[in-house]
């Protein structure tokens, strides 16, 4: 086995992990025009509700993932409905927004950890080993096959949905101009509630796939915000192709930056390309 195809293959996996956090983030983004930085406690909740329909109650794996997911998105759509749809009636500012999903990622990850203790757990079964594939030369395992996947697929669903159907156009339209959209009649309150609900069902599977990869913890949603803002910002914010692109920049760096000089730097390197980008292209990749 080679060392460069299988950080090859590492930063692909890395990458797809980031897009599915981006994806969900930026589809949140481009409606409310808002960090949500709540946006990371649903990994938490995706995964840890997976966790105890899987593991403690002993369901079976794809009833308990459908559910965690559903899960995850009623838990972003609450959120909405009670938090930031009051804060949009009183035509709050953004760091009001942005204060209060923090504050919301803090409560929920603390929750999580009261509710399943700050012990380190894993969604793999241990009894049996996952299948093992080599791709020229790189090794990944049968989870990371499906994480990426995974990623492909929502970016073709995202993107089909926003283009040929009729939520998609209006989740266009309230994107542009909120104002104008009530004027002609949208539901505006109605469609960001369900974009909310998509997007945190998306975190939902992120935070399960990773729960299998690697394992759990309650806050674990942190860092994987952190990396997929920084993939949506260097991507394009608002931009879906562009979340997804920047997702796999950002893996590929950090692996490939890791080999040259250590782990230590691996977060470093994330925001040292985000201050690049900042700075001589702050549009991202992809501009909106």
């Amino acid at each position: 086995m080679g060392i460069i195809p299988q950080i090859i293959a590492n930063s692909i996996i890395a990458g797809a992990i980031y897009a599915l956090i981006a994806l969900g983030f930026n589809l949140i983004y481009r409606t409310t025009k808002f960090f949500n930085l709540a946006h990371g406690a649903l990994t938490v909740v995706g995964g840890y509700a997976m966790f105890f329909l899987y593991k403690e109650l002993g369901w079976n794996v794809y009833a308990s993932a459908v559910l965690a997911i559903v899960f995850a998105g009623f838990v972003g759509y609450i959120l909405d409905k009670a938090i930031f749809r009051q804060l949009r009636l009183r035509k709050a500012s953004q760091m009001v927004f942005l204060v209060a999903s923090l504050g919301l990622l803090t409560v929920i990850q603390a929750i999580i950890a009261i509710l399943f203790t700050s012990q380190f757990q894993t969604l793999a079964n241990n009894s049996t080993e996952s299948r093992v594939y080599t791709i020229a030369g790189g090794i990944i395992t049968q989870t990371q096959a499906i994480i990426l996947i995974c990623g492909i697929v929502v970016l073709a669903l995202l993107t089909l949905m926003l283009k040929k159907t009729m939520f998609g156009r209006a989740v266009n339209a309230v994107s542009d101009d909120e104002e104008v959209s009530k004027m002609v009649g949208i539901h505006t309150d109605k469609i960001i509630g369900w974009v909310f609900f998509i997007g945190s069902a998306i975190a939902g599977l992120s935070g399960i796939l990773v729960g299998f990869d690697t394992g759990l913890e309650p806050t674990m949603g942190m860092h994987l915000l952190l990396k997929g803002v920084i993939a949506a910002i260097i991507g394009g914010v608002g931009t879906m192709h562009g979340a997804f692109a920047g997702a796999f920049l950002l893996g590929f760096a950090e692996n490939f930056g890791v080999w040259q000089f250590s782990g230590e730097w691996k977060d470093a390197i994330a925001f040292i390309i985000l201050i690049i980008f900042l700075l001589f292209r702050p549009q991202g990749i992809f501009k909106k």
